[in-house]
């Protein structure tokens, strides 16, 4: 009977461990775990990476990353799990983290915690990419998965074809902070997209049918541009229905003053959103409980919202703050408060990744979800 081992990498392959992470891929089995010293002062394994096993990464060091500079490259097979934490890929906009192609006959999954990357380019068909309390300078484009406490150039799911083995999950993007926006142009998933601080949330495809959720994010764009701060703008011919409910928004008017745009190709209701800018609205949507020329006050750099956000969201219990009050519009806001995640950098402490506590039950169990990372 084989079990799952533990292979060293060490620099010089000092105590017997490999000198290198290509090395100790090529020795390990599926299922592996390769534990990483991280270099003295922060030098780097100099080395690209394949990787096409079922293989866990870690830190030698808790919570201390190791750094490779090279592109890291994801194969693809059925039930592959790769599971990468504490890497660091450094201050080099060559070099990004890949899947290599779509997977055949079943499903990929990349799991990526507490990382420094460059780009995360993940989006092929087939593929799950959870990515959690990690920064990355460019952009999250995956195809499926569940995205939360990142901060990011930008998120954007979509894939580069329609998966043939489905996921059984939504995506689900909450609580990250992007320097530019959060995109949709999957037709696969639903998705929720909650509590994020970005400069707007941008859908161009949903999957036929769907019910999608845009809930307590923070819109705060200080450039303005001809994009209204939240765009539903289909282009692939599906219809579905999006609920755009107790956000935060203050952006600059550029070439367009409208808060909520619609194409008319999506079935969308907007309720308990508040706006520094006048409410305007293009295209046919369900309206109630919106307010424009609300005193707030953003700051892009602590990620704050303050004024009257507070207490300005839905009054429906299932949408009250962790601490039972009234939802507070933004990114604070409900069962998925950005507290939950946020710092991501506890003081060496294990980070939560995923958090919903209902507010109501119609009897039996209370069901709590939720889960964290170490190392």
């Amino acid at each position: 009977m084989a079990f799952a081992a533990d292979l060293y990498v060490r620099n010089g392959g000092a105590g017997g461990a490999y000198s290198s992470v290509s090395a100790a891929i090529t020795a390990s089995s599926d299922g592996d775990r390769i534990i990483i010293q991280p270099k003295t002062n922060g030098a780097a394994y100099v080395e690209n990476l394949t990787i096409n096993k079922s293989l866990t990464f870690v830190s030698e060091t808790n919570y201390n990353k190791y750094f490779i500079q090279g592109t890291i490259t994801i194969n693809p097979a059925a039930g592959r799990v790769v599971t990468i934490s504490n890497l660091s890929s450094g201050d080099y906009s060559i070099y990004s983290l890949v899947a290599s192609g779509p997977t055949t006959g079943g499903r990929t999954t990349i799991n990526l915690y507490n990382c420094y990357l460059n780009k995360v380019i993940t989006n092929q068909a087939n593929t799950t990419t959870n990515i959690s309390g990690s920064s990355v300078l460019g952009e999250i484009s995956f195809s499926h998965g569940r995205v939360t406490a990142n901060k990011a150039q930008s998120i954007y799911a979509n894939s580069t074809a329609t998966d043939t083995s489905l996921a059984t999950s939504d995506i689900e993007v909450y609580g990250n902070a992007t320097s530019f926006g959060v995109s949709h142009s999957q037709s696969n998933y639903n998705f929720k997209f909650y509590n994020n601080f970005c400069r707007g949330i941008f859908v161009y495809a949903i999957k036929t049918g769907s019910n999608n959720e845009i809930i307590n994010n923070s819109i705060y764009d200080p450039y303005g541009g001809d994009i209204a701060p939240f765009s539903i703008n289909l282009n692939n011919g599906n219809t579905g229905n999006i609920s755009i409910m107790n956000n935060a928004a203050s952006f600059v008017v550029g070439a367009t003053n409208v808060c909520i745009s619609n194409n008319n190709n999506a079935t969308v209701t907007a309720s308990y959103n508040v706006f520094t800018n006048p409410f305007v609205t293009q295209g046919t949507m369900t309206q109630s409980n919106n307010s424009g020329g609300v005193n707030m006050n953003f700051n892009e750099t602590a990620f704050t919202v303050t004024g009257m956000n507070v207490n300005a969201g839905d009054p429906d219990v299932k949408y009250t703050d962790l601490d039972l009050t009234r939802n507070d519009a933004g990114h604070n806001g409900g069962s998925n408060s950005w507290i939950n995640y946020w710092p991501t950098d506890g003081g060496a402490k294990p980070q939560v990744n995923y958090l919903v506590t209902p507010r109501t039950i119609s009897g039996g169990t209370l069901n709590i979800s939720g889960s964290g990372f170490s190392k």
